[in-house]
């Protein structure tokens, strides 16, 4: 039988499985739409396809060092109880081992674990746990040495916040420092030739019109704002922070003492970005009762 546009649209608004899934069932099942469904609800598609519009924005992200390459990935949930969950757990540890041989989110979604995609043992995974689930981002670093650190450990490797760091030298002690002052507090970047123009023209335009309020002449306004911007580069890039192992000196000054430099870093934070849906706990748990 011949399968056509408008039956694969019917399949898909009636279960909300995917076009290629809902085409291969109709295929499978010879057009018939009942025995369509019902493939898809078996391969758990339907199931995992209806969740795809909910919030995911919580779960973990696991970090994993290989020689001078470290990966730190993301994968989300909708709560937090996945997090917990061991079979999540064991999945985006075994998402993160494979992490290290792809330079890309979207080549790790299509890496092989265990003779499947990634993307498909995550789908697989949706049906098993029953919440929408997303492999979200990687981050990549390489350097002499790399050194992480994952803050709220839920497991081995793995937690809320997933950070690297890049040296030239081989130090892991200062490394685990530097990771965790990272983790604490956030730079925008490296140092200030790594800072992005747009971030800082926007700050020196809101500096700006700050001094202006003032009504102080340009010329004084020119020079207070050297002072600021000279400010807000050093709270924003890691080399010229003052290190929260010692305020005494930058995080710079401190590598230098513990003869390494530092070539790079990366931080990935469980939901960063995210828009959360606030729910109280009552309406949550209503929510997993009314699934």
């Amino acid at each position: 039988m011949a399968i056509t546009a408008a039956m694969v649209k019917e399949l898909r608004d009636s279960t909300g499985a995917g076009m290629m899934d809902a085409k291969k069932a109709l295929t499978e099942t010879d057009g018939d739409m009942e025995a369509a469904v019902d493939w898809l609800r078996t391969k758990g598609l339907a199931k995992a396809a209806k969740k795809s519009g909910r919030t995911a924005a919580e779960g973990l992200v696991a970090v994993k060092v290989d020689g001078g390459v470290g990966v730190a990935v993301e994968v989300n949930s909708e709560t937090d109880f996945v997090g917990k969950n061991a079979d999540f757990q064991s999945m985006v540890a075994d998402i993160a081992n494979v992490a290290t041989g792809v330079g890309s989110t979207e080549e790790l979604a299509a890496a092989d674990l265990g003779g499947k995609t990634v993307g498909d043992v995550i789908t697989d995974k949706v049906a098993t746990i029953g919440e929408n689930m997303s492999l979200r981002r990687m981050a990549r670093l390489e350097g002499t040495s790399v050194v992480s650190y994952v803050h709220n450990a839920a497991a081995d490797g793995m937690g809320k916040i997933g950070v690297l760091v890049a040296l030239s030298g081989d130090n892991e002690a200062f490394g685990k420092q530097v990771a965790m002052h990272v983790a604490a507090v956030n730079p925008a970047a490296l140092s200030e030739a790594d800072m992005d123009p747009a971030v800082v023209e926007k700050e020196k335009t809101v500096q700006m019109d700050i001094a202006r309020e003032s009504g102080k002449p340009e010329a004084v306004i020119e020079k207070m704002i050297v002072g600021r911007m000279k400010k807000f580069v050093a709270e924003s890039t890691l080399l010229n922070q003052q290190f929260v192992v010692n305020p005494d000196l930058t995080v710079e000054a401190a590598a230098k003492e513990a003869g390494v430099e530092i070539t790079g870093f990366k931080r990935l934070e469980v939901g960063e970005g995210i828009e959360k849906k606030e729910e109280n706990f009552a309406e949550e748990v209503a929510a997993q009762l009314n699934r």
